[in-house]
């Protein structure tokens, strides 16, 4: 075997493949075919370089040649790189001067080599983190931006709209900027000079029956690794670059297929390079800062795991969107974690217009958008009830007025010490009035029973009545934590699926109420009624009362109706309501009790819940029994108010632009009533002394009678409270007019949501009653044409529908559910013609 001889000089070594492979000679060629492929870059590698040991200096390594070596190695320092893993090699070296031949592994050939590439690399890194700018002078830059002049036959690029760039061939001009063009999906489109994104240079009639395979194999090349190899040495060079060039340094050919894969290198290319300067569609492209590309790439890392995360959650959503109802995840699975979590509430927020910031609503729509879904409030609601989160009657008013359905643990606690520890500081003070009938007379499913009345007649014919008032504020204290919870919320709510209480619940049923056969405290307002039903005398006074009976309306009518002789009290406050009535329409009370719908819904939460409804005619003898009560409740109070000078919440009401009279051809009942509401004025508070309440006909009206539903109603209690006790009052009128702003705002989103969920309830009603079900109509007025506002007599409920020729205000007519849809607020009636 041939053995080195130590004392003879070395000649020139050549080292050399052992293995055979087939030779890259790079030559341009006409066709587009000289593109390499990735499975034969390595190949050309190590075929195309000749490394010689000489005492002569060493020939420069080949630009392309030294990228393709780092391509062998790229997969080691490059996360994304593509290239398949190398497999081993054999090479040789040739001794010139004896002829002998070695073998080595590419292993230690190709580590050895490698090792000084990573470190030349190391060392060209750390000189370019510290160059920030190209030298290049400006006009360098320019020199390179040729403006090529549009002609037939060209290979163009060009933005077809915010989402897609095409290729296409140029066919002729269109008027004097203008060109069209083919396209690669055969379409012929005009387009603007400012559309074009690149044109493929070396091309002078291209068909665009080509297009579709030139774009196969540009696209089949690109590897964005070769645009870090590129950055490196620019940026050592501090040198600009343009499309073809790029090309040529990278591919060794700057052919049109090479060229526009490093134009598509270049233009999805959001890391390495940043354009210095475009004219039209050539730019020129310098390189980036490394401490920016590095900055980059952890962003692009980022979002890499950000899209993954986002992807998860989607298949998340359409996973819970796919199971059946009852398997769905339940809402506060949703919350578990945080990040899950982050997205559910930015869509919750989107759904019911309460987007914190754009970042809430930017989320909503990119899960909107991942979803398939138009970016619309509706959108996101229906996701929400798809995948379990909303239930699908979720009631959207009460999260977008963010109404308080729950109380604070503390706030519960002081109430549970009140039920134990509240002294009645007015004890010595109540009169004993538990000899007396009481009845307590309300809706069937009230739990807050506040008010209830005796009567009795007088040994000179007159009647006196009591309006036993319960007595919330024997518990609380104004400025107290629990009174100030109660004035956040300024009343409670009662929607058909549920009442959210002013008071901690059991505070307010189990202390405050009225209840029957229980002594109870209470503020008790007596008053005897002249014959003609006017106010003879009146006194208020803490009391202790004693329920006797709690009514329904539907059962005190009854009462009434039977006339029973041991029911004399309840007889007696009918006559006195009847007196009352007579009173105050000859003060010039109008009229405008009509049909009243009342839904209860069971089980909210359910796709089909059961629903109740009920009609309350204003004119039943209970409910008329009832109202006429209140009111003189309420004028009482005004003139003890007044007569005692007590700053105390005095409502009132205009009516000196309501001519009655008008509306006399009007039929009596809802017709009437319905056109003389539409012009009534807003009512009005003075706080300081009674203003006339021209709608109910008296000289003054305080409310009084709810106080554990109504926070105005408390205020009331606590100033004529504090009068009976010779206390200071704890309220100016100053100060209950400013209290009184932020209290009646709350009472007015209780209103408004309480009229859009009975709404919503009522539609839902009619959507699952059956469509050949017919409904008797009132005709309450003209509309437009033919178009008629209509009462649906059995629902108690407005609506509107076309009705035919010859129909009057005040005739009945029949009606069908011709479509339903409470999410969208649409009701279509019909009305149903009479076949003769």
């Amino acid at each position: 075997m041939w053995k080195p001889d130590p004392t003879r000089p070395v000649g020139p070594l050549v080292l050399f493949p052992v293995c055979h492979f087939t030779p890259f000679i790079n030559k341009r060629k006409k066709s587009h075919s000289s593109l390499p492929t990735r499975s034969n870059m390595v190949v050309r590698t190590v075929n195309s370089v000749s490394l010689f040991r000489s005492t002569s200096p060493p020939s420069p390594l080949p630009l392309a040649a030294f990228h393709r070596y780092r391509q062998i190695r790229a997969f080691q320092y490059l996360p994304f790189s593509r290239f398949p893993i190398c497999k081993p090699m054999a090479l040789g070296y040739y001794n010139l001067k004896t002829g002998g031949t070695r073998s080595y592994s590419v292993l230690s050939f190709v580590d050895s080599v490698m090792e000084e590439f990573e470190a030349l690399r190391r060392r060209r890194i750390v000189r370019a983190s510290n160059k920030s700018v190209l030298t290049s002078s400006k006009e360098l830059v320019e020199d390179k931006l040729r403006k090529q002049v549009l002609q037939k036959g060209l290979l163009l690029e060009f933005k077809k709209d915010s989402e897609r760039i095409l290729l296409a061939v140029v066919q002729k001009p269109d008027g004097r900027k203008n060109w069209i063009v083919s396209d690669q999906n055969g379409v012929t489109t005009s387009i603007k000079p400012q559309q074009i994104t690149y044109i493929v240079p070396g091309i002078d009639n291209f068909d665009t029956t080509d297009i579709s395979d030139f774009n196969q194999r540009a696209q089949n090349s690109l590897d964005p690794t070769l645009l870090e190899f590129a950055w490196t040495e620019l940026l050592d060079m501090n040198k600009s670059v343009t499309v073809e060039e790029l090309a040529e340094m990278i591919f060794g050919s700057a052919e049109p297929v090479e060229s526009y894969c490093a134009h598509l290198l270049l233009s999805r290319d959001e890391i390495y390079f940043t354009v210095l300067d475009s004219k039209g569609s050539c730019s020129v492209y310098g390189p980036r800062p490394t401490v920016q590309v590095e900055e980059l790439k952890r962003r692009m890392l980022a979002k890499e795991a950000a899209d993954k995360e986002f992807h998860e959650f989607l298949e998340l959503l359409k996973s819970a969107k796919a199971m059946p109802l009852r398997g769905k995840p339940s809402k506060c699975s949703w919350k578990v974690e945080e990040k899950i979590w982050h997205r559910i509430e930015s869509l919750e927020a989107f759904a019911i217009d309460a987007c914190k910031d754009d970042v809430q609503t930017n989320i909503a729509g990119a899960i909107l958008k991942g979803m398939g879904l138009p970016k619309t409030a509706t959108s996101a609601v229906n996701l929400l009830i798809d995948i379990g989160y909303f239930p699908v009657h979720v009631n959207l008013d009460l999260l977008k007025f963010s109404i308080r359905t729950n109380y604070p643990d503390k706030i519960l606690s002081a109430a549970e010490r009140l039920l134990l520890e509240s002294p009645d500081t007015d004890k010595d003070d109540r009169i004993d009035l538990t000899h007396l009938k009481v009845y307590a007379i309300d809706v069937d499913e009230a739990d807050e029973l506040d008010d209830a009345l005796s009567a009795t007649k007088l040994h000179d014919g007159r009647i006196k009545v009591w309006i036993h008032v319960a007595d919330p504020a024997s518990f609380v204290q104004p400025g107290s934590m629990i009174d100030r919870e109660a004035m956040q919320r300024g009343t409670s709510v009662f929607l058909p699926t549920a009442t959210y209480p002013m008071f901690p619940e059991k505070l307010a049923m189990e202390g405050m109420s009225l209840r029957q056969g229980t002594n109870c405290r209470a503020v008790t307002v007596s008053v005897v009624l002249h014959s003609d039903g006017s106010i003879a005398e009146y006194a208020v006074n803490n009391s202790i009362i004693r329920p006797t009976y709690m009514l329904t309306y539907e059962s005190a009518s009854e009462l009434l109706h039977l006339n029973l002789e041991e029911e004399l009290e309840l007889r007696t406050l009918s006559e006195a309501a009847s007196l009352r009535l007579q009173w105050r329409r000859g003060q010039g009370a109008i009229e405008t009790g009509s049909l009243e719908p009342r839904i209860k819904v069971e089980n909210p939460d359910d796709p089909e819940p059961s629903i109740r409804l009920y009609v309350e005619d204003q004119r039943d003898p209970a409910m008329r029994l009832v109202s006429e009560m209140m009111i003189l409740c309420g004028e009482a109070l005004a003139t003890y108010g007044s007569s005692n000078k007590i700053p105390l919440p005095y409502r009132g009401q205009p009516q000196s632009n309501i001519d009655t009279s008008a509306f006399d051809h009007l039929p009596e009942g809802p017709v009437r009533n319905s056109a003389i509401v539409k012009i009534m004025r807003a009512a009005e508070m003075d706080y300081r002394k009674p203003i006339r309440h021209g709608i109910l006909g008296i000289p003054g009206y305080v409310q009084f009678t709810s106080p554990i539903r109504r926070y105005m109603d408390l205020l009331a209690h606590y100033q004529v409270k504090a009068f009976l006790r010779g206390d200071a009052l704890p309220f100016t009128a100053g100060q209950l007019e400013g209290m009184a702003a932020s209290v009646n705002m709350n009472a007015r989103i209780a209103k408004k949501l309480f009229s859009s969920s009975l709404r919503y309830w009522i539609l839902e009603y009619l959507r699952t009653q059956p469509k050949q079900r017919k409904y008797r109509a009132l005709i309450l007025k003209f509309v437009k044409d033919r178009n008629a506002s209509l009462l649906l007599l059995e629902v108690g409920f407005q609506a509107s529908a076309w009705v035919l020729i010859g129909s009057h205000v005040g005739d009945e007519v029949e009606v069908r559910v011709a479509e339903a849809h409470p999410r969208d607020d649409i009701l279509t009636l019909k009305e149903v013609v009479q076949v003769t």
